[in-house]
């Protein structure tokens, strides 16, 4: 009988601690074979270090982790040789072309001349270099080293591939090239892709599951399906006069039918099954307390609205903590 194939990441409790500042705080993850798993939350979350656990880069404080079978303290060699790890900022030499790096990271683990120059190829065509591989690194653009970086990253077909906010800093038209290139490593190679970002669309738009942290914690965990359903089919957003959020809050709070409600300043949140039959109900409460409304709209849920329901703070609010 075969014995079964271990999860491409399994972690219990892992803490890491510089100070008095505890960065990471007891998380559990399971990630299963050919997932792409979104770790989502704001700067300053605990992500980074994290993917530094797990990539044998930074020992925990406490708890263990296994990645791709093999143990992060005791098994680092046999972690490393098995994933793939391109973090936020590229340590790519200028002076180099991008061939020679590639050539260079083959070297480093172990593959003959015969070896390197064919994955040399299925690289370039994988990951869109074209050209600009025999051209210096200084010559590229943010697009260009970002997807340099994911090449070498996988010149030695790793098992799993930590993506570090690969696409921070990158305009619009670089980003929607790097998800296509994740897309296509995952759906044409089965690479399982850990993938953290600040970014609310990246995580929706790539991960099959998606964690979100935040004060080293994970706060929540599902699909970003699941995860929006949780706070209601839709949002409805309330915008009030100067000063009378929390008194707006609290009227609707005795709003039958209203699932979740959160106040920020003079903004309202109402997260609700049915979106359209709960417009009136709210608008009349509110008018019948003496609450001007400035504005009332209604909308899908984000992941954003999951992580307010979850931590009190949206995304962006965080972003800097």
């Amino acid at each position: 009988m075969n014995s079964p194939v271990a999860p491409a990441v399994e972690a219990r409790g892992l803490v890491r601690v510089f100070g008095d500042n505890r960065a990471v705080d007891g998380v559990d993850l399971d990630i299963e074979r050919g997932e792409i798993y979104g770790f989502l939350g704001p700067n300053g979350a605990g992500k980074s270090t994290t993917v530094r656990m797990l990539t044998t880069l930074l020992n925990p404080t406490a708890g263990t982790a296994r990645v791709a079978g093999h143990d992060i303290n005791s098994d680092t060699e046999g972690v490393r040789l098995r994933i793939g790890v391109a973090l936020q900022e590229a340590a790519l030499d200028p002076k180099q072309t991008g061939r020679e790096i590639l050539d260079m990271q083959g070297r480093l683990y172990g593959l003959d001349k015969a070896r390197r120059n064919e994955r040399i190829t299925d690289l370039e065509r994988l990951v869109d270099i074209g050209d600009a591989l025999d051209q210096m690194v200084s010559t590229y653009s943010g697009g260009m080293k970002r997807r340099l970086d994911l090449a070498a990253a996988l010149v030695h077909k790793p098992e799993i591939l930590f993506l570090d906010e690969p696409t921070t800093g990158l305009d619009p038209v670089s980003r929607a090239s790097v998800w296509a290139e994740v897309r296509k490593l995952n759906e044409e190679m089965g690479v399982t892709i850990f993938l953290t970002t600040q970014y609310l669309e990246e995580a929706d738009a790539l991960a099959h599951r998606v964690g979100i942290i935040a004060k080293g914690r994970i706060v929540a965990d599902g699909t970003p399906a699941a995860l929006k359903r949780s706070i209601g089919s839709d949002v409805v957003i309330v915008r009030v006069a100067e000063g009378h959020g929390a008194r707006a809050g609290d009227t609707l709070r005795a709003v039958a039918g209203l699932d979740h409600i959160d106040v920020k300043g003079d903004q309202v949140i109402v997260g609700v099954t049915n979106g359209g039959a709960a417009l009136s109900p709210v608008a009349v409460a509110l008018s019948g307390a003496g609450i001007k409304v400035i504005e009332l709209t209604l909308r899908t849920p984000t992941l954003d609205d999951v992580f307010l329901e979850m931590t009190g703070n949206r995304m962006e609010e965080g972003a800097g903590s």
